[in-house]
């Protein structure tokens, strides 16, 4: 059955726009990533997926341990529902009150670990708990962004922490430091991990990424791995995490890291077309309603500006995957209130049918549907909430 036909007849009885995963997209690109990550162990990223049912759908698969989790109150709220007893927070957190919480919940205390990268950050939490707290698991991050020349920036901002020198002088001071144990650091190469080497139609784009990410990688292999070196005179890490979906085969032939992390791979959007060595199945997709005929090879669609964060570019826009053959108005775009499409394939659409849509990031669609439609071949098999869908139930 072709796919389109599949995806419509499933979902007969939903009024779009809904949103679906295909679950046999979805469990495909969860086993190709742990082939692509050479026998280390992956950490699920959460924010690539934002919903807890396919959260422990993977964590029960061979091959994948723990959740790097994007705040401290989504860590406390996945420790309550026992989803992972290993819960990294991978961004630093200034929420006195979810620290309190942390601090008063003896299960989460042995599961969730902050992510720091200055001695500010021990102050803030000293701050919000007073002196005497209970020990807090910390996690160094170093930042692995290329500096080929003086003043040149490649990759994301994040850590200060940059030399082996200097993560070996801050681990040092954290170990020093009562009410904190370092027991892992993370080293996320975005530059590598999020970034494609093949965009399609710039092919001298992809010539430049590629040619950087080579440098790169071989750069940081030996600089985060003295700083590992350093860190671990200092406090006998428990993990070394690095990596994302883009990077694993890179990022595992580092003989320091011990895990790896992705979550974007299992869900396949767009922005991961973009890469030479893999192509994951598109997973998660939704489902827009034709509501106008403007013109000949056009049809307009019911909302649909699902914006992607990041930069303001055209590749952080939805685009159009079944029928085939539609693309969006450069002139007009995915809209808030409506969203026309053209190519030959409008022609067959009647008011009412569906245009299924990809977005450019994994987990931000969650953000726009309470809930998700998850598809096993032929049926529906459940429908599942989103972290939204779950009423806010954390920050």
């Amino acid at each position: 059955m072709q796919r389109r036909t599949r995806l419509d007849t499933a979902t007969k009885d939903f009024d779009p726009p809904f949103a679906i995963v295909d679950l046999d997209a979805f469990d495909h690109n969860a086993a190709d990533l742990v082939r692509r990550a050479g026998g280390r162990p992956i950490r699920v990223a959460s924010k690539s997926v934002r919903v807890r049912d396919l959260l422990e759908r993977v964590l029960d698969k061979p091959g994948y341990e723990g959740v790097m989790c994007y705040s401290l109150p989504e860590a406390l709220w996945l420790s309550g529902h026992n989803t992972s007893e290993d819960l990294l927070v991978a961004y630093p957190t200034v929420d006195h009150g979810a620290l309190r919480k942390l601090a008063a919940d003896e299960v989460a205390l042995g599961r969730v670990t902050l992510m720091i990268d200055s001695l500010d950050h021990l102050d803030l939490v000293d701050a919000a708990l007073g002196a005497h707290h209970p020990t807090i698991r910390v996690c160094l991050e170093l930042d692995v962004s290329w500096r080929p020349l003086p003043g040149l920036h490649v990759g994301t901002r994040r850590s200060p922490v940059h030399s082996a020198r200097d993560a070996g002088l801050l681990a040092r001071r954290i170990t020093d430091r009562a009410g904190f144990t370092l027991v892992g650091v993370m080293a996320y190469e975005g530059q590598i991990a999020g970034l494609g080497d093949n965009p399609p139609g710039q092919p001298v784009r992809g010539a430049i990424v590629h040619w950087m990410q080579k440098r790169s990688a071989a750069e940081l292999i030996e600089r985060r791995s003295a700083a590992v070196a350093a860190i671990r005179q200092a406090a006998p890490l428990e993990f070394v995490n690095g990596g994302g979906t883009g990077s694993l085969e890179v990022t595992g032939s580092d003989p320091s890291v011990t895990e790896l992390a992705a979550g974007s791979g299992l869900a396949g959007p767009t922005l991961f077309d973009a890469y030479r060595s893999f192509h994951p199945e598109p997973a998660v997709l939704f489902a827009l309603p034709v509501v106008r005929r403007p013109a000949r090879n056009t049809a307009t669609l019911f909302v649909g500006g699902y914006i992607a964060s990041g930069t303001a570019t055209p590749d952080r826009q939805p685009s159009p995957y079944l029928p085939e053959g539609l693309t969006t108005l450069a002139m007009e775009g995915a809209g808030e209130v409506q969203t026309p499409v053209v190519g030959k394939a409008a022609d067959s659409l009647r008011l009412g049918d569906r245009v299924w849509m990809r977005h450019a990031k994994a987990g931000e669609l969650a953000e726009r549907f309470n809930h998700v439609h998850l598809l096993a071949g032929n049926d529906v098999e459940r429908t599942v909430p989103t972290y939204r869908g779950e009423a806010q139930n954390f920050g």
